[in-house]
């Protein structure tokens, strides 16, 4: 499959669909306020894929949520940014006018397709409810042929746990893509379906993509899926941006320690023979971050420097446009590289 990369250049021109500037989201709990976000940056232009990647707790969930209001009230809560969605601020808008544009222009694929689907209604009811009262099931029954479902004629009066894993994911894509959103949200879209499945998910993904012109944002901490559908990648680390680029120059020259160390463990990017390199310790405890650079216990280019002062995310001369990383040493991590 090739990517179709011609909408975004396009689309570019004209400025970004989303622009994220500066996104803190705070999170208050009986330990302390946890820093879920701390100044996340980032465009996506129409028929733009963004990559969003990381571990498990870096904040991508987190910042999907923001975006489509969706963080649990009283406890999250955004504490400084914006997210200007076709010149609208939604950060500064109330809840409820967020969720009625979301409902119509922005959508979001979720992580757990079964505990998303309700499990007492037939999977054709679910997916018509966005516009039953227009369109009812027929138009329902389209968009499940649309996204692959095998014999969707029989099958559209069937329960979720009649379906496997992979075949629930399509009926999520097909609820998301029901009003034509201009923007796509896919929250881990591959989680525990097999190496195959995930590549058809991912290949449909793209196909809708191309077809709609619609952007997509992908979150992953698997950064193998999204690697032939993503033009450009962000790479997340305790609740920031710590590398961002075109896909190719993150993949082909990581800038920081984090996104080698990432790159490393997967296991089609070894050599066969070869150990793979897993990153050493865990991700750190919002509530207590080490002080400098937050990767720095774990990192192996680690100074002192690295352990007082903050890197800020920046573009030497020289590099790719685009291409940056919030690290001291990223000079050093290239040449490793």
């Amino acid at each position: 499959m090739v990517k179709q990369t011609a909408p975004a250049a396009s689309a570019s021109a004209a400025g970004p669909l989303l622009s994220v500037e500066n996104l803190k989201v705070e999170f208050s709990t009986s330990a302390g306020v946890i820093r879920a976000l701390d100044g996340v940056s980032f465009e996506v232009s129409a028929g733009e894929t963004l990559a969003i990647l990381g571990e498990s707790g870096s904040g991508k969930s987190v910042t999907a949520q923001t975006i489509m209001a969706l963080l649990p009230k009283p406890a999250g809560s955004i504490a400084g940014g914006s997210i200007v969605y076709k010149g609208r601020d939604l950060a500064a808008e109330p809840i409820k006018q967020v969720r009625e544009l979301c409902s119509t222009e922005i959508a979001m694929i979720f992580q757990d397709p079964l505990s998303s689907l309700n499990p007492v209604f037939q999977i054709g009811y679910q997916v018509a409810e966005p516009f039953r009262r227009r369109l009812g099931m027929g138009k329902a029954l389209e968009l499940l042929k649309r996204v692959g479902i095998p014999n969707a004629e029989s099958r559209i009066r069937d329960f979720p746990h009649q379906f496997s894993g992979g075949q629930r994911q399509r009926i999520m894509i097909a609820m998301a893509i029901a009003l034509d959103p201009k923007l796509l949200i896919a929250d881990e879209p591959t989680t525990a379906l097999d190496v195959t499945v995930q590549k058809q998910i991912m290949h449909l993904l793209a196909d809708l993509q191309a077809e709609t012109g619609m952007a997509m944002i992908l979150i992953s901490h698997d950064l193998g899926v999204v690697a032939d559908v993503a033009e450009r990648a962000a790479i997340m680390y305790a609740g920031r941006i710590v590398e961002t680029g075109t896909i190719r120059e993150v993949y082909d020259h990581p800038a920081h320690p984090y996104t080698k160390g990432l790159l490393e463990s997967i296991p089609s990017a070894v050599p066969i023979g070869e150990r793979l390199t897993p990153i050493v310790g865990s991700p750190p405890n919002l509530l207590a971050l080490p002080s400098g650079c937050s990767f720095n216990p774990r990192c192996p280019f680690a100074t002192a420097q690295c352990r007082n002062v903050v890197p800020p995310l920046r573009q030497p001369a020289g590099w790719q446009p685009g291409h940056a990383a919030a690290c001291h040493r990223s000079e050093e991590v290239l040449a490793h590289a």
